[in-house]
């Protein structure tokens, strides 16, 4: 670590940890000593937290108190006794999942890209426990303190806080979206001709900037790592960002209720937080799905007391691992092998099949045609391609290729309607929308 950096860790951090009434250095030195745990101790340090917050949550939350739930001596019996929460349930009886005056607490709120912001309530000491985690995936990528960092977001107004965290930790932020080119390219000058800088942020934004960099001939960028969170990492995604800065993408994985769910460790494995979190993969009906299957995600945290939430439907579609035991890194958390995205971001065939983002993106990557599209399914008869040409777009064969590549890909074929537009609208927080799909298939729906 530079200089710099030990001033950093050793008096300037630990100060504004002080001032601020924050422990995040003492939570990010405890989770860099469990991260280590062997997969018995691990479980056994999951099992301890779940019980612990099953127990408050059931003596001291009017929610879970009003269930009259009998709890066992095992927690992961436990916790299917509890319902399945969804965010319109949540916000309907707010006051209920609180365990103290939400005027002694900090409000947090996720983007809305599924349609309903999700609220929580926490402590500070909860969101130390958040940005602790946070920092432990950085140091994954071999982030330090002090390292100069550019990061993309949708927060301009920074705050005080935030606003010293930039100045002392070197940090460039900027806008996700909505960055001209020429205001790009003036970020991308900062890290031109160095090797010491990170990128982080949106997966998307950093998708942007490579093209930026690569359209402008930009080619003496040599990231020391690429950190993105936010919105989904396609496998075109990365392969620009890591081709054009000459480097390795780092993807994380969480949520705006401060949950810290999983990242990319130095092999690419997605890592599940599990001294802070309890993951289940469910089917429609709410029943697990084996390891190697899609299911929606549930998310139960084990550190949050202020407004604990068991069950949280996050509304997106995963998969967990099949492999157990210590990864090449040395870390035994269990794995999540593939991230899908969100249940609105998946497409279901006249024949039963199930498409998701990566479908598409795999087919539309070798169509440079078209600029960008999105797929809308409003029933179960077919879909709708909403699309925006580009350079060499050929009337008779452009469409009739990409219709194609999806029914080969299928296996199946279905009615596919072609709609040419000149703008397709991001997503409320910004984000690029893929999949606008209108035909439901929820848990409980």
């Amino acid at each position: 670590m530079s200089l710099y950096g030990n001033l950093l860790n050793n008096i300037i951090l630990p100060l504004g940890d002080k001032i601020f009434k924050l422990n995040t250095l003492k939570h990010l030195e405890y989770f860099k000593k469990v991260q280590f745990f062997d997969k018995e101790k691990t479980l056994e340090l999951q099992n301890q937290n779940l019980s612990k917050v099953l127990k408050y949550a059931s003596e001291k939350v009017a929610f879970y108190k009003n269930l009259g739930i009998d709890l066992s001596n095992d927690p992961k019996l436990d916790i299917k006794k509890f319902p399945i929460l969804k965010k319109p349930i949540i916000k309907e009886n707010l006051e209920d999942f609180l365990s103290q005056p939400k005027e002694n607490l900090i409000r947090s709120a996720s983007s809305g890209s599924s349609g309903i912001q999700g609220v929580t309530y926490l402590t500070k000491d909860e969101i130390s426990i958040s940005r602790s985690l946070q920092i432990l995936w950085w140091s994954w990528a071999g982030y330090e303190f002090g390292n100069p960092l550019i990061q993309t977001g949708i927060t301009p107004n920074r705050k005080l806080l935030k606003s010293l965290k930039d100045l002392f930790l070197k940090t460039t932020y900027v806008p996700a979206f909505g960055l001209n080119e020429q205001e790009k390219l003036k970020v991308l000058q900062k890290a031109r001709g160095r090797n010491d800088y990170h990128l982080g942020g949106y997966a998307s934004s950093l998708y942007i900037f490579s093209q930026v960099a690569k359209n402008n001939g930009i080619e003496d960028i040599k990231l020391k790592s690429a950190i993105s969170w936010g919105d989904k990492m396609f496998a075109h995604y990365r392969t620009s960002i890591e081709e054009t800065f000459h480097t390795k993408v780092y993807d994380t994985y969480g949520c705006g209720e401060m949950v810290n769910i999983a990242s990319q460790c130095e092999h690419g494995v997605y890592h599940i937080t599990d001294p802070h979190v309890y993951v289940e993969i469910v089917d429609s009906e709410g029943n697990d799905v084996a390891d190697g299957e899609m299911g929606y995600v549930l998310l139960t945290k084990l550190d949050c007391f202020a407004m604990p939430l068991f069950r949280y439907y996050l509304g997106d579609l995963a998969i967990k691992s099949k492999n157990y035991g210590k990864c090449e890194c040395g870390r035994s958390w269990s794995r999540i092998e593939k991230i899908i995205g969100r249940d609105t971001d998946l497409i279901k065939t006249p024949g039963g099949k199930y498409l998701v983002v990566h479908s598409f993106t795999g087919v539309f990557e070798h169509v440079p045609e078209i600029k960008q599209f999105m797929v809308v399914q409003r029933n179960l008869e077919g879909i709708e391609i909403q699309f925006i040409r580009d350079k060499g777009f050929d009337d008779l064969n452009t469409l009739n290729n990409v219709k194609n590549r999806i029914h080969q890909l299928v296996g199946e074929v279905f009615p596919i309607d072609f709609v040419e537009v000149d703008n397709i609208p991001p997503t409320a927080s910004g984000k690029p929308q893929i999949i606008q799909s209108f035909v439901k298939e929820q848990i409980g729906l």
